[in-house]
């Protein structure tokens, strides 16, 4: 079967969301780690013909033109994805068919309902794809769609800038065009974050199911585990709360920047928003030998969005788990006067260079160093936090250097 580990699907999946993909060739090379192909193809559909795009290790012609009948035509528009083999009519009319290509695996690249291309997988071995590595196929060829677009509207962008720096275009002309082109990019970019709240939401409640059920187990109600087990259901609940958070930040980055993200204010006693974020991220510091310690002397009400107050000391938390050494400590340090409170997240990790502080609050922002190679994510975690706090007319700050730590400050009126 040439699909891979569970576990590695669920890692690398993501990685198309989120990595900045810069041409077509990257696209294959992120395939590689789900699904296994010697060679690689894009094709883009025409009315009547099919145009050879991109290929990958393979020597071909890009831009060549293949002609279609009906009935592959109706093949190709009615059917989600198929499995096919070099005996195949559509393998014959793309001429695919060699001594070194036996068995391919072909899915729809399509924005919504519209189809606008195709992209296909060849293995040598004869009969190699099964029905569960066209699901996979299918569900990176959505993202891919996605790319593929936005990178067809970003070079003709780039066209038009350059058009404008030689004087080729028209003043007038030029700005009709380069208006046209923004309404396309803008159009695009709302596809874009439609569909990736509509998949997140789709992802997270299978999340919750396993994370639940990973609890459940955890508590041997329904039998005892033996020592293997137990650590399984671990590595289940915290590469699935990892994972959870992921979705849970590209869903609130799309409603950020929709304007869509409102607080709900309520009474609450500090503690209880404290208590409920260590223990998500009990299993995540356990893994690491990381112990939570907070310091809290008198507890507190606040009016605030329970949620989000909740939300910030779960993202702070996490990071600092993240990028503390092994059996360390993370220190949450709450406090208030009768103006604000504060909430200080410290941490003895790798710290950040002072010439970024300015910097890790926008979004998408990794800081490169042999720890966040490590680590995965999304990038918009602390871009989210500062909107959460800003909500809330607070403030957040960071105290850091390199090698020395790390303390996020949050403070926020009464």
């Amino acid at each position: 079967m040439a699909l891979l580990s569970t576990e590695k699907f669920i890692k690398y999946i993501p990685e198309l969301f989120t990595t900045n993909v810069q041409g077509e060739i990257d696209i294959f090379k992120k395939l590689e780690k789900i699904l296994s192909f010697d060679y690689g193809y894009i094709y883009f559909v025409n009315p009547d013909s099919i145009q050879l795009k991109y290929c990958y290790k393979n020597d071909c012609k890009p831009d060549t033109v293949y002609n279609i009948t009906n009935d592959i035509k109706n093949f190709i528009f009615n059917n989600e994805g198929a499995i096919l083999n070099d005996d195949d009519k559509l393998s014959h009319v793309l001429e695919l068919t060699s001594d070194s290509k036996k068995s391919f695996i072909i899915s729809k690249l399509m924005i919504k309902s519209t189809v606008f291309g195709l992209i296909v997988l060849a293995k040598k071995e004869s009969k190699f794809y099964k029905n569960d590595d066209l699901d996979v196929l299918n569900a990176a060829s959505s993202i891919i769609s996605y790319i593929l677009k936005d990178k067809e509207l970003s070079n003709v962008f780039k066209i038009q800038l350059k058009a404008l720096k030689d004087g080729i275009v028209e003043k007038n002309n030029a700005y009709k065009t380069i208006k046209e082109q923004n309404e396309k990019i803008l159009e695009a970019d709302k596809i874009k974050n439609e569909f990736l709240a509509n998949i997140s939401h789709e992802l997270r409640t299978p999340l919750n199911s396993i994370i639940g059920f990973a609890d459940i187990l955890s508590t041997q109600l329904y039998g005892n585990l033996n020592t293997k087990q137990d650590e399984y259901i671990n590595d289940i609940k915290v590469s699935g709360t990892h994972l959870l958070g992921m979705i849970n930040e590209i869903l609130d980055m799309s409603k950020i920047e929709a304007n869509a993200m409102k607080i709900v204010k309520s009474r609450f006693w500090i503690s209880r928003a404290i208590n409920e974020a260590s223990n998500i991220l009990m299993p995540l510091a356990n893994k690491k030998g990381v112990k939570i310690e907070v310091k809290l002397s008198d507890d507190f009400e606040v009016f605030a969005d329970y949620q989000k107050i909740q939300q910030i000391l779960y993202n702070l938390t996490s990071n600092a788990i993240k990028f503390s050494p092994n059996n360390d400590i993370v220190e949450i340090n709450v406090y208030a006067d009768d103006e604000c409170f504060t909430i200080e997240v410290h941490d003895n990790g790798i710290g950040i260079d002072p010439k970024y502080h300015g910097k890790i609050f926008a979004k998408f922002v990794q800081l490169d160093s042999a720890y966040t190679k490590k680590e995965s994510s999304t990038g918009l975690g602390l871009t989210i936090t500062k909107e959460l706090v800003e909500l809330h007319e607070g403030k957040i700050s960071l105290i850091s250097e390199v090698n020395n730590g790390s303390t996020f400050i949050v403070t926020i009126p009464f």
